[in-house]
């Protein structure tokens, strides 16, 4: 599919989909720099992806939420765009044969809470807290747990 989206993202191939619709890579043509298009049908009878759009804004500055890019309709789809990150920990944990160290649960619990104490501090309830829904971040910020997933 290539389609620009909000006048600057080209829409790669699908990465992912789910309940929430469907996850496609992106990338910024303007500068090159990889991003995740999120895109829900715009006739869906329960929507969330503006809901969730909302959420990352009133979350934004905060250590591991990813950046809100861009938020709109195209044509028949609600779309979110934000930061590509890397792999979910569910995804790790399985890679690493469902073992992870001491050293590793320690550091990433303690980046877990403090993403849970941040949207709590914003007055916000997560309600699916589950390892799918923590990734890894890519490059530079590939040792930093996000927190996704506030539809």
């Amino acid at each position: 599919m290539d389609h620009v989206i909000g006048g600057k993202f080209k829409m790669g191939r699908k990465i992912g989909s789910g309940s929430f619709g469907e996850l496609y890579l992106g990338v910024n043509v303007q500068t090159g720099e990889e991003v995740a298009i999120k895109l829900e049908s715009a006739k869906t009878k329960h929507p969330q992806l503006h809901y969730e759009s909302k959420l990352y804004m009133l979350l934004q500055g905060g250590t591991g939420i990813p950046h809100l890019k861009w938020f709109g309709v195209e044509g028949e789809y609600n779309v979110m765009v934000i930061d590509l990150l890397g792999p979910s920990l569910e995804d790790l944990f399985n890679y690493c044969n469902r073992k992870f160290s001491l050293k590793t649960v320690l550091m990433l619990a303690d980046q877990m809470l403090n993403r849970v104490e941040y949207m709590h501090s914003r007055g916000f309830l997560h309600r699916d807290i589950k390892p799918d829904n923590f990734l890894m971040g890519l490059g530079r910020k590939a040792n930093q747990v996000y927190a996704i997933d506030f539809g």
